[in-house]
């Protein structure tokens, strides 16, 4: 559906925005671009939707180089950026059939394609109020229905929920969901659960490179692993400051299924108990799936023996010894390196 290889895009002749990146769009799934801000994401999706030029490389959507054959390209495409280019003088319905307009919808298809987005994205409540009487979260479904007029195979959506409330947040994912049955989409965030609730494959991106790409789920084992050699340096270093040991800790990947709907609802009522609940954002019940803002960490403490105290303090000087030798040894292996 897409292809990009060794897209690179350069500021002043020496910021690389996008450095190199290469990846393939499958049809019909769900890709999330994942980094922090600066990583690279809007100005890749730029380059995908023809909004701005690359230094090098090339991108393929549905067959059409974007930059030799751009018209052809972008009818496969809708676009929302993170800031919807709204008209907020005009009505959801005014707006809409300017966009059916300017992407050449059949003026006898237009009335009747309005009418099927409006519903899907939930604003035919508010299709005759000004758009700058909407909320955040309407102002979003109404740049969402831009995107989709003309039925594009591929959905590119930028931040889609910044800036929404956790009610919005997740009527705004269960829209994207939806979308799978018709189009292609690839969206961007920040934030890992964001990606893992939504989608089926995660792209990261940092400093213009793509450094991950897996589903959900194994991207979740993998920060759950390293998360779980951090919180054993950091049960060490409580034991030292407070003189306790932690008795019992919990990771759990966000967005793991549980086996069946009696063991979701015990591992909610733990929740509930240990205190925890409020890091969950959402059920979803028929999937057995819990969504979170952020692993799920319990912790309980008890006073620490003086001989546990004492071991404990031994185990964090190996551990420091062992980081310090690792960092001596990468600096020996430099050109240059120490003498």
């Amino acid at each position: 559906m897409i292809e990009v290889e060794h897209l690179t895009k350069t500021y002043n002749g020496r910021v690389n925005a996008v450095d190199d990146l290469s990846f393939t769009v499958e049809k019909g799934q769900i890709y999330g671009f994942l980094g922090p801000n600066g990583a690279g994401k809007s100005t890749t999706m730029n380059i995908i939707t023809g909004y701005i030029s690359a230094t090098s490389g090339k991108v393929t959507v549905d067959g059409h180089d974007i930059f030799t054959e751009p018209k052809a390209a972008k009818r496969c495409i809708g676009y929302l950026p993170e800031l919807p280019p709204l008209y907020t003088d005009l009505t959801p319905r005014e707006y809409l059939n300017i966009a059916a307009g300017l992407k050449n919808v059949p003026k006898a298809e237009r009335r009747t394609q309005i009418e099927e987005i409006m519903e899907m994205t939930g604003i035919q409540d508010v299709s005759e109020r000004l758009i700058r009487h909407l909320s955040k979260g309407y102002r979003q479904r109404v740049g969402l229905a831009q995107a989709m007029i003309g039925y594009p195979d591929i959905l590119i959506l930028d931040e889609p929920t910044v800036g929404l409330d956790p009610k919005q947040i997740i009527e705004m994912r269960e829209l994207i969901r939806s979308l799978r049955e018709r189009h292609t989409v690839i969206l961007s965030s920040h934030i890992l659960s964001e990606v893992s609730a939504v989608c089926d494959t995660v792209l990261i991106l940092s400093h213009g490179r793509l450094v991950a790409s897996d589903t959900p789920e194994n991207l979740s084992r993998r920060l759950s692993a390293r998360n779980t050699l951090l919180l054993t340096a950091a049960v060490l270093a409580v034991t030292l400051v407070l003189g306790v040991l932690v008795d019992r800790i919990v990771l759990r990947p966000q967005g793991e299924p549980f086996a069946d709907a009696e063991a979701m609802q015990a591992f909610l009522a733990d929740a509930e108990q240990e205190g925890y609940a409020s890091s969950i954002l959402s059920v979803d019940a028929e999937r057995h799936t819990v969504y979170l803002r952020e692993e799920m960490l319990s912790v309980r403490a008890r006073r620490a023996s003086s001989r546990e105290f004492f071991a404990a303090a031994m185990l964090m000087e190996m551990a420091y010894a062992f980081w310090r030798g690792r960092k001596l040894l990468r600096e020996d292996e430099k050109p240059g390196g120490r003498s």
